[in-house]
């Protein structure tokens, strides 16, 4: 839902820097590499070592950025479909390093009163998070769309980083529990929403070939 109504507003934000960026001779494949390495390592490390607060932030910002390289590729007239490719394979390196640095930070730092809940949730957000996106692009590879869902990336990303910053604000590890169960039961609703979607659609194609 996020992922739809924030990008005019990121637009407007990040249009400037698109422009700096392009006068820089700063092209969009090196904005997106250089983006994801930067982001992987900031959740790969600070969320591990228990730097909830600094790593929220961090891999925030630099999820924020990531709007650059589609601009970046529009305003030189460069987008292409190697572009999309690369940009949608290394948003999945990214969700991945960010849930697994909550998952080792579960195991190392987590109250033993929540830590099986948050394990067990973070494992499940991170598995059915990735199937909501391969959902999408395996229904379009056959010609449908599956562009529906309660939960898409943007959510995801927003959820997992604020309750990230409150914990490292000491709000208590309450919050990652109950945050990546959201993320949990939400991708999970999500990938049934899609696997129905596409059904419906390949149901009414089948019955729109002619009969013999």
């Amino acid at each position: 839902m996020l992922s739809r109504t924030g990008r005019p507003l990121s637009q407007v934000l990040f249009g400037p820097i698109a422009r700096l960026c392009v006068k820089a001779h700063i092209s969009a494949d090196a904005v997106t590499i250089v983006g994801t390495l930067a982001g992987v390592i900031a959740a790969l490390t600070l969320f591990p070592f228990d730097h909830l607060t600094a790593g929220a932030w961090t891999v925030g910002v630099l999820v924020i950025f990531d709007n650059l390289d589609g601009q970046i590729a529009r305003i030189t007239g460069t987008a292409s479909k190697w572009g999309a490719f690369l940009d949608s394979t290394l948003d999945r390196v990214s969700d991945g390093a960010i849930f697994s640095g909550i998952l080792v930070w579960a195991y190392l730092w987590a109250d033993p009163s929540y830590q099986a809940a948050i394990l067990i949730g973070t494992l499940g957000a991170l598995v059915f998070g990735a199937v909501v996106p391969y959902a999408r692009a395996r229904a379009e590879g056959l010609g449908m769309n599956a562009s529906v869902g309660l939960a898409e990336r943007a959510d995801r990303l927003v959820i997992s980083l604020v309750a990230a910053w409150f914990v490292g604000m000491e709000w208590g590890d309450w919050i990652m529990a109950v945050a990546m169960w959201l993320l949990f039961i939400g991708a999970v609703i999500t990938v049934v929403q899609r696997m129905m979607y596409v059904y419906k659609q390949a149901n009414d194609h089948s019955n729109d070939l002619p009969k013999e």
